[in-house]
């Protein structure tokens, strides 16, 4: 053989070596690179205990828990509006080991209400879309209306009487509020609390008068609350003859929901991962009857339908917001 051609099967020789050394190495990182989770797991609620954003994650968080064998652990961080939460974790390190769950409003209408210290599309990532909540018209028995015509009607005629108790300024309750009273040419108080639990503690102690959020279930059905109406995509199995406050006013058409969202970088299997063991949660039989006690219910999606439906609610209700001029208090 040649010199040439020796040369140039001794390079051949080499390099194939080279190729074959390169790709056991690869091999074997890939063997040893460590699964994921090595250790628990912190999921921050950006609102206080009792409310519905915490009710919303609560029930998931111990079955996620044996499913991904480490531990979810729940950090509720309230304030403003859920805007501290949401921080916290768009600076968190995007290693997998930290999630933030969120009502909608801190993320779809809070931005358009204030200047935040992050970028909801930028500094955070959609994991899942995991639950949707109804918003319950409900009034403190005091009240002397048993549906919503009579509501208005009163409010008319006691004009700043009434007050409105919401999760915060920027929350779907405030959005509600403002929206209402706007339709219905009513003068109605809007008080702000730093979440669902104790908006809905002064609401049972007639401190304020109205409250629509999911978490007043529970006191509607034991006598403590009077249901006028649910703002929601249908009426309330467990009652069948409380209509849709669309029913009546057909301007107020939205669902409220809740979604888990990482710091953004955070690898793409890992995200997978976790919005698939939130998902097989959401659909086991006993988690849909559990929710109903709180007004909420499963609504298992991929991170690519929370992007779509997180883009579209925010254009919706930054165009909602400028219509019905609502301001940050």
């Amino acid at each position: 053989m040649p010199f040439s051609r020796l040369i140039k099967a001794a390079f051949g020789l080499v390099a194939l070596a080279a190729m074959s050394t390169a790709a056991m190495s690869t091999g074997a990182i890939a063997q040893t690179a460590p699964a994921w989770p090595q250790k628990p797991i912190k999921v921050i609620v950006n609102f206080g205990p009792g409310g519905s954003a915490d009710n919303s994650m609560r029930p998931f968080a111990e079955k996620v828990s044996r499913g991904l064998g480490q531990q979810v652990v729940i950090e509720n961080k309230g304030g403003a509006s859920g805007a501290l939460g949401l921080e916290a974790a768009a600076r968190s390190a995007p290693d997998g080991y930290t999630f933030v769950v969120t009502p909608a409003l801190s993320v779809v209408i809070l931005p358009h209400l204030r200047k935040l210290p992050f970028d909801i599309f930028k500094d955070l990532a959609p994991v899942t879309q995991f639950t949707d909540g109804t918003l319950l018209f409900a009034v403190h028995p005091s009240v002397p209306a048993n549906n919503l015509r009579d509501f208005v009607a009163y409010a008319k005629a006691n004009p700043g009487k009434l007050s409105w108790g919401t999760a915060g300024v920027g929350s779907h309750g405030h959005v509600t509020a403002e929206y209402f009273k706007l339709i219905t040419g009513t003068d109605i108080l809007h008080v702000p609390y730093r979440g669902g639990g104790e908006a809905l503690a002064d609401f049972l102690a007639g401190v304020v008068q109205i409250h629509a959020d999911p978490n007043t279930l529970p006191s509607v059905s034991a006598g403590k609350a009077k249901l006028l109406g649910v703002i929601d995509a249908e009426r309330h199995p467990n009652f069948p003859d409380v209509p849709m406050v669309k029913e009546v006013y057909p301007e107020i058409d939205y669902v409220a929901w809740f979604g888990m969202l990482a710091p953004a970088g955070t690898p793409k299997p890992i995200i997978d991962r976790m919005a698939a063991e939130m998902n097989k949660v959401a659909r086991e039989p006993d988690m849909k009857s559990f929710l109903l006690r709180f007004a909420l219910r499963p609504n298992p999606g991929t991170p690519e339908q929370m992007a779509t439906l997180l883009r579209n609610d925010y254009d919706r209700y930054g165009k909602l917001i400028k219509q019905i001029n609502m301001k940050a208090e």
